[in-house]
């Protein structure tokens, strides 16, 4: 299997390092480093393995630049992406006007997402979840994986 499994808790140090958990560090790919670090859609931050990150990478360099929306969702998508690398003690360092995007402090969640990891504040990754129920889960699963778009399983 390629990708990441689980979810994982981590605190954040006064200078907003944190250690990347041994779950996750057992299942990280021989070419992972250095990430690329990243704002995610929600708000949340993503960590791209160097895998990862390089065909996503590829793909947004021979988009339109004469195209106004390219020109815009690379300006967001691409602001603040930045490679971070374990320090000598393994731990992760997150660009601060990263980490104020996210709303991180202190507890914070790794979550695998396929082939990247999100990181949430626990709060606001606890409350995604609660404001979520089981009807609409399932009828996000059926629309999703249902089929009858031609993506189903």
């Amino acid at each position: 299997m390629k990708g990441f499994l689980g979810e994982y808790e981590a605190t954040l140090d006064a200078k907003g390092r944190f250690l990347l958990p041994a779950g996750l560090k057992k299942q990280l790919p021989e070419n992972a480093m250095p990430f690329v670090i990243n704002r995610g859609f929600e708000k949340c931050l993503t960590l791209y393995p160097q895998a990862s990150w390089e065909p996503i990478y590829a793909q947004i360099s021979k988009l339109n630049d004469f195209d106004p929306k390219v020109r815009e969702f690379r300006r967001f998508f691409m602001n603040g992406a930045t490679e971070v690398e374990p320090d000598t003690a393994g731990r992760l360092l997150l660009p601060p006007n990263l980490k104020e995007y996210a709303g991180l402090s202190k507890d914070i969640v790794l979550v695998s997402a396929v082939d990247k990891i999100e990181i949430w504040d626990s709060a606001t990754y606890k409350k995604f979840f609660e404001s979520f129920s089981a009807d609409s889960f399932s009828s996000l699963a059926q629309q999703v994986m249902g089929g009858g778009n031609g993506n189903g399983v």
